[in-house]
């Protein structure tokens, strides 16, 4: 092999479409669940997906990006031994003969002249053929790729890399070519793109396409979001119509140890049409992903469009690395190139039902975990965990009648089953994994109790009903024996104060009664290990603060953190039908109340969207508007003129405006102590990763508050 950075794909090309024989290449990508740091355990999975192509006849195989490692490492990858022993795996490759008649494409940090770099390394027959660094870094969001690498700036050039002892000692090899360029096979042209690159506005798989590269790569690390797909299957099916080319997509899947669910939905497309298709969400490891193309069909399809032969014939070259390596089938005999398909997409309620059970599953698998312990009020949110754990268990009940060998081992160790006894239905083993608690007191109401004890028998849980009162009591007496007074509801004459005392007691006992049963519940049934206890409150609700710090919402972790309560609602109605908890009916139909103070007769029920002020549809609109439209509170202000113009005269918008603000910031500081949440939504407040503001604010924000009463009296 060698760097040619003179001659591009195009001259390649021109002596092998005089060739008879058809171009078909058979060409696979992945998902795989991937932990960050386990080398073993991520190193087997490559070799699995490795060996599973091969079997499917593939010659290429692409992973995700950042594979050996994982890509949630995070400030891992500054230290050195991440970068070793990635090369280390690299050399267990090499040495076992995986990549023997198969081009891989791997995914790991290289340092190159004392710099950092996200790589593509390509292998092959026992070779480091080339290092492809990226070009583009991820840095909004909940990406920070640039406080741990850098992004390679110098286009179109190659330069050599010392390879590190372990690799000379397995390939003789001292350098190989790193960079941007291509390889140039016997038979076409290849090239990769990472992730980020896809969605840049010069992708660089554009620049690749014109300068004749045949087939383009991409590793990612992409996670999930609600209704984030379309627009990842949307740009990997325009690029590939504009400038023609196969294009392979390869992700993780699963959640490597923080609070992303990578979505995987590997895939393959050629001309603007999708031929292939992986799952979105999995409980398995691994998943392979293959389609046979026929490259002339490239060659014809950019043929055909005049401007892009205008464009392609002026375009810079890329310089290729010549590979003495056949990716196309030599035996046509039978093969078939693969057809178009039509993208499957999840609606947002399936999405909910799917991406949190399959995190939940990683992070109970990997966790040392005996299942999950869940305060189960007979509302709408923690009925909606509910049936997330039992959707988690229809998924891992459904892969292991399929035959999923490891999905059954992990089953068995965590739900402590014996060798001689049988899974059985997802309904038992959600009474393996899954102790739901009613933590009911004298303001609880007979209905929210039987919805929550209905519920758990319709999933399968391990279900307790217990009164706290004679703690709270015993809270409230100790309490007057040290300041000498005794505190009332606001409907028994109390103050605010005391009444959101007496409310917020209510809810911390709660949170040390669940961690209390966490910890002996299994124990209590003969068993060992201990329970995960799952929070249960709705991204809109941590956004405004309407939440009492370390309450039940206190967590290991939230399933729904970051999913507003109006697609909670809608998933209720999808689950009742499509998982079988018909409950879920009766849920969704009962307004949003805490139910954490007295029911009098001349006092109104308590009810969510009253004590807040502002309707869950209101939050979602403020929440979108104040972070993913960027508003402070005068364009905030600005826009809801706007879109609310005949729904509410400007000074009541205004003083709406006002109120979220106000009590926002007053709340911000309870963010810092969200429990971590599986992230699905763009305009999630947490603190910890993804919404990085100030948590001590003033709260009646003079300056602007002043200025939109200014445009409200101009607007009356």
């Amino acid at each position: 092999m060698r760097a040619n950075t003179q001659q591009g794909g195009t001259a390649l090309q021109e002596g092998r479409t005089c060739s008879t024989r058809r171009r078909l290449a058979t060409l696979a990508t992945c998902n795989l669940n991937q932990w960050a740091l386990d080398f073993g355990g991520n190193l087997q999975r490559v070799i699995d997906s490795i060996t599973e192509a091969k079997q499917r006849g593939a010659r290429y195989r692409g992973g995700p990006e950042l594979e050996l490692p994982a890509y949630g490492c995070e400030d891992h990858f500054q230290e050195l031994d991440t970068v070793e022993h990635s090369w280390e795996c690299v050399a267990e490759l090499l040495r076992g003969g995986h990549t023997q008649d198969i081009l891989c494409d791997v995914g790991m940090p290289v340092i190159h002249r004392g710099v950092r770099y996200n790589c593509r390394i390509f292998l092959l027959n026992g070779k480091v053929l080339f290092i492809r660094p990226k070009l583009a870094m991820a840095d909004d969001g909940n990406y920070r790729e640039s406080r741990y690498f850098k992004s390679w700036k110098r286009a179109r050039e190659v330069e050599d890399h010392g390879l590190p002892p372990e690799i000379r000692e397995v390939t003789g090899q001292r350098t190989c070519p790193l960079g941007d360029a291509a390889l140039a096979l016997n038979d076409a042209v290849l090239a990769a793109e990472t992730c980020e690159e896809l969605f840049t506005p010069a992708a660089p798989h554009i620049a690749l396409a014109l300068s004749g590269v045949e087939i383009i790569t991409n590793g990612s690390g992409s996670h999930h979001q609600l209704r984030k797909l379309h627009q990842r299957l949307d740009l990997i099916k325009s690029g590939t119509a504009k400038a023609g080319g196969v294009y392979l997509y390869a992700n993780q899947q699963g959640c490597d140890g923080n609070r992303l669910y990578y979505d995987g939905c590997a895939c393959i497309a050629i001309n603007g049409q999708l031929v292939a298709q992986g799952s979105q969400f999995a409980v398995s490891d691994v998943e392979v992903v293959t389609a046979t193309v026929d490259l002339d069909e490239v060659v014809s399809y950019r043929g055909a469009v005049s401007s892009l032969q205008e464009q392609a014939s002026s375009a810079p070259r890329v310089p290729t690395i010549d590979v003495d390596f056949n990716l196309c089938c030599q035996d046509e005999t039978g093969v078939i190139p693969n057809g178009p398909i039509k993208p499957r997409y999840h609606v947002p309620e399936e999405e909910i039902a799917l991406g949190p059970a399959c995190w939940l599953w990683d992070y109970l698998r990997r966790s040392g975990a005996s299942g999950f312990l869940l305060p189960l009020s007979g509302g709408a949110d923690s009925s909606a965990v509910a049936a997330i754990v039992g959707s988690m268990c229809q998924q891992v009940v459904t892969a292991v009648e399929a035959g999923d060998e490891k999905v059954e081992a992990d089953a068995r160790r965590v739900g402590q089953f014996s060798a001689s006894e049988s899974m059985g239905t997802a309904h038992e083993l959600a009474g393996r994994l899954l102790t739901t608690v009613y933590m009911g007191t004298v303001n609880s109401g007979k209905e929210t109790q039987d919805r929550a004890a209905s519920l758990a028998q319709q999933v399968g849980a391990d279900h307790l009903d217990v009164k706290i009162d004679t703690v709270v009591d015993a809270m409230a007496m100790l309490l007057s024996t040290i300041v000498g007074r005794t505190p009332r509801f606001r409907a028994d004459g109390g103050t605010m104060a005391e009444n959101l005392a007496l409310q917020n007691i209510q809810a911390r006992l709660r949170m040390v009664l669940a961690f209390f049963l966490a910890q002996l519940r299994p124990w209590s049934r003969g068993r060992s290990g201990f329970l995960l206890v799952l929070g249960t409150a709705n991204v809109d609700e941590c956004l405004r603060g309407y939440l009492t710090k370390y309450d039940c919402s206190s967590a290991d972790l939230n399933p729904i953190g970051a999913i507003s309560k109006n697609d909670l609602r809608k998933f209720l109605v999808w689950a009742a039908k499509n998982l079988g908890y018909s409950e879920l009916i009766r849920v969704q139909a009962a307004p949003p109340t805490a139910e954490l103070e007295p029911v009098r007769e001349n006092v109104a029920a308590q009810l969510d969207e009253v004590d807040m002020g502002m309707t869950y549809e209101e939050l979602g609109i403020y929440g979108r508007l104040r972070k993913i439209g960027r508003c402070g509170p005068v364009s905030m202000f600005r826009r809801l003129l706007v879109e609310w113009q005949g729904r509410y005269p400007p000074s009541l918008i205004a003083e709406r405006v006002k109120q979220f603000f106000k009590f926002y910031s007053m709340n911000r500081h309870k963010t810092t102590t969200l429990t971590p949440s599986y992230h699905a939504e763009s305009y999630s407040p947490d603190d910890n990763r993804f919404d990085h503001r100030p948590f001590l604010y003033n709260v009646s924000w003079p300056w602007q508050f002043r200025s939109i009463d200014v445009i409200a009296s101009r607007c009356e």
